[in-house]
C-alpha cells in the first residue's frame, strides 16, 4: 500500500512541475516576443518605415501587454526556467 501511495504522489509531482515548466516557458516566450516586437518597431521609427505617432499607440500596448504578462508569472511565482529549453512538434519540452 505505501509503494501505492508514493507512486501516486511521485507521478501526481511529475505531472505538476511539467505543467509549471511548460506554464513559465510559455510565459517567458511571451514576454520575449513582445520585447522583440518593441525593439522592432523603435527602428522602424529610426529608419523612417513608421510613423512615431503611429508607433507611440503601438508600443503602448505593448508595454501593456509586457507590464500584465509579468504581473502574471510575479503573481503565480512563475520563473525562468534553468537552462535552455523548446517545444518539440508533440508540444512537450525538451532540454537542449
Amino acid at each position: 500500500m505505501k509503494k501505492l501511495i508514493i507512486s501516486v504522489g511521485a507521478l501526481g509531482v511529475m505531472s505538476f512541475t511539467g505543467n509549471q515548466l511548460m506554464n513559465t516557458y510559455q510565459i517567458a516566450s511571451a514576454i520575449d516576443n513582445v520585447q522583440d516586437l518593441q525593439e522592432w518597431m523603435k527602428e522602424d521609427v529610426v529608419s523612417g518605415h513608421l510613423p512615431q505617432t503611429i508607433a507611440n499607440d503601438y508600443l503602448e500596448i505593448l508595454g501593456e501587454t509586457e507590464w500584465r504578462l509579468i504581473e502574471f508569472a510575479e503573481s503565480n511565482r512563475l520563473t525562468q526556467p534553468k537552462g535552455d529549453y523548446r517545444v518539440n512538434e508533440n508540444g512537450n519540452i525538451e532540454v537542449k
